[in-house]
């Protein structure tokens, strides 16, 4: 049994939150739980009585009251909260627990002097903005796009967006124009919102002739609305003109769609993922609470841009009462210590960011604690790729030892984390601390049954009100349901690897369809990382399993980014097997290491390890990936010529 790193303390349940809704429980539904295991069982079985909890304990504003809370429990298409009208914009700009002159937005860049927003400053720049959105003449249904960094300004029109019943979508401004328009072109906006450029670091960055491009080719676009944004200029220009139209919210359905995000789309047109107002909001309630502990007087940061959904969770912060730091620019200039710097100056009291990060800290030998006042620090949150459990000693060593340390993972498809942590639970290295309340998450095998302490495929058995309302577009449902019910009918399969322990914590060993199959034992590509990656000569790695149409152990490729001015000589081939061998075991040595200038990426970080697999089997380029998904299109080439010289 590895030792916890960080235990609760005895009187957890009277200082947290979810503590505070374990009372609530027991004095208004009769309920008690003894631990968190207890807690978790009854949210995945009772699922009416689980979610009308959270709706009651929130206070969530209905303007129609449902009349149930899950009648049909079918996947997909499970029927939430019927007849209920309300307002996902409503319940942010509550802010309960908040004074009018509190800060709620911080709002931090390279661009430009910092933006701050109070409780009331905020509620009064989203009705400037609703009342120019219908100036504009967006209604119901409408759709708003986001050509924009993580300011204050996009979180006003998403709330202005929002609050009218129009439907929200945002990319960030370092996307190219293909990989906005393969976007956009499938919800035909009818408003644009976007910068002239930003800077990322020292370097400034025009995108007036890209704004100029994706407004030439949605021919939907009634208004296009330009911020000067590399000038310094603060707001939305002439959407936030002033006028007496008070604000107001348009009561909608549950399920009317909020906002549309994206999948990577690393093959065909990213998926338009259409998430509803009501999922959405008891979802991030529940999570930002009850699982980070976040409420007023938190000030709640993660590293994002606009064209990731840990944006979208970011911006609930206020609808638990938990202020909100953004962040726009570089957060390795001038070095890696920016962001810990930016959190002593925020007065962060959790700070979010991705494994990838936590990881490069470690390797650049960065001690956050040295350089920042971090005393006010109760939470760190890690997603985007498994934390391995290096990651987790380094946190504790070199961060603060006291914090609750959650790494998340979920995805775009939910917009939340379905496991993750909890106050009420230890955190031990390498592994993620918890299921998530009213998620049953479970690894099954492949004839589908459930499995205990062993791998299997991430699966979620019933249904979870952020699941999404539907694709863009999908009028028959195909789409969706060849996306994520077409292996075990009637149950969500994910598409990770997952092992569920004895102690209920959580294992995801990397993406199912990028599985290492050698020899007939299946071997996840994260650990693999955690061992490449933690070489100083390394500074980036993919590898890939081709299967033997023989039966055999078929081929295991690494291909490795080095750092500047390193070769990749028998004798770092040599020390790559040998970490390999002695970390994992004889068959994690690759048959062949490469060399090449880069790693294929989404544009939201993730490697892509499928398509680089079906270039070396054969397929074109052209047809394994969508380039206007990659951040880096170029870094394809490399495999299509090790694939024609094989």
């Amino acid at each position: 049994m590895t030792e916890a790193l960080w235990t609760p303390p005895a009187d957890i349940r009277q200082h947290s939150r979810i503590g505070d809704y374990l009372g609530w429980l027991e004095r208004e539904r009769g309920l008690t739980f003894d631990d968190y295991a207890g807690l978790w069982r009854w949210s995945t079985t009772d699922l009416p009585g689980f979610w009308s909890s959270i709706w009651d304990y929130f206070e969530v504003i209905a303007h129609d009251q449902p009349t149930g809370v899950l009648p049909d429990a079918t996947m997909p298409g499970a029927d939430w909260f019927p007849g209920a009208t309300l307002n996902y914009a409503e319940h942010v700009l509550r802010m309960p627990g908040v004074g009018d002159d509190e800060p709620m937005v911080l709002g931090y860049s390279q661009t430009r002097e910092p933006v701050i927003l109070t409780a009331a400053q905020l509620r009064e720049q989203v009705r400037r903005a609703r009342a120019g959105l219908r100036r504009l003449g967006v209604g119901e249904g409408d759709r708003v796009a986001a050509y924009l960094p993580n300011i204050p300004e996009t979180v006003v029109l998403m709330l202005a967006t929002a609050s009218l019943g129009a439907i929200f979508s945002s990319c960030a401004p370092e996307f190219g124009t293909r990989s906005v328009t393969d976007r956009w072109q499938q919800i035909s906006p009818k408003v644009l919102v976007a910068v002239d450029g930003y800077r990322y670091g020292e370097k400034l960055i025009d995108r007036q002739g890209e704004v100029a491009a994706i407004q030439a080719a949605l021919p939907s676009l009634a208004h296009t609305v330009l911020l000067p944004y590399t000038q310094g200029v603060v707001g939305l220009g002439e959407l936030a003109a002033d006028t007496d139209e008070p604000l107001e919210f348009t009561p909608v359905p549950f399920a009317q769609p909020l906002y549309v995000l994206y999948s990577s789309g690393t093959t065909g047109l990213p998926k338009p993922i259409v998430h509803g107002h009501g999922g959405i909001l008891l979802e991030h309630l529940k999570m930002l609470a009850l699982h980070h502990d976040l409420g007023p007087g938190d000030r709640y940061f993660w590293f994002s841009t606009t064209g990731w959904m840990m944006w979208n969770y970011l911006v609930s912060g206020p609808a638990v009462g938990a202020a909100i730091v953004l962040f726009d620019g570089n957060p390795a200039a001038p070095d890696l210590g920016a962001l810990w710097r930016l959190a002593e100056q925020a007065g962060m009291t959790y700070f979010g960011t991705s494994a990838p990060y936590l990881l490069a800290c470690r390797k650049e030998g960065v001690v956050p604690r040295e350089i920042a006042d971090l005393s006010q620090l109760r939470g760190l949150g890690s997603t985007g790729a498994p934390l391995p459990p290096e990651g987790y000693v380094w946190v504790y060593a070199n961060v603060k030892p006291d914090l609750l340390l959650i790494s998340l993972s979920g995805g775009t498809d939910v917009c939340t984390g379905f496991v993750g942590g909890t106050p009420l639970n230890p955190v031990y290295p390498g592994e993620i601390s918890a299921r998530a309340l009213g998620a049953k998450v479970e690894a099954y095998d492949p004839t589908g049954h459930p499995l205990d302490n062993a791998l299997g495929e991430l699966v979620i058995s019933a249904p979870m009100p952020s699941m999404p309302v539907a694709f863009w577009g999908d009028t028959d449902g195909s789409r969706y349901r060849e996306a994520y019910f077409d292996v075990f009918p009637g149950v969500w399969r994910h598409g990770d690897w997952i092992t569920v322990t004895d102690r209920g914590t959580c294992v995801i060993t990397g993406r199912s369809d990028a599985t290492l199959n050698r020899g007939g034992v299946r071997l996840g590509t994260a650990e693999f990382y955690s061992v490449v990656e933690g070489m100083a000569e390394v500074a980036d790695s993919v590898v890939v399993h081709l299967e033997d149409d023989e039966g055999g152990a078929g081929e295991l490729l690494l291909f490795v980014v080095l750092q500047p001015g390193l070769d990749l000589d028998d004798a770092l081939k040599s020390k790559i097997a040998r970490e390999l061998r002695t970390a994992l075991s004889p068959r994690h040595i690759p048959d062949v290491i490469h060399q090449v200038a880069a790693v294929p990426r989404t544009l939201s970080g993730k490697k892509l390890e499928v398509p680089v697999k079906r270039i070396l089997t054969g397929t074109p380029v052209e047809s394994a990936a969508a380039k206007g998904a990659l951040a880096n299109p170029e870094s394809l080439l490399a495999f299509e010529h090790l694939a024609k010289s094989r």
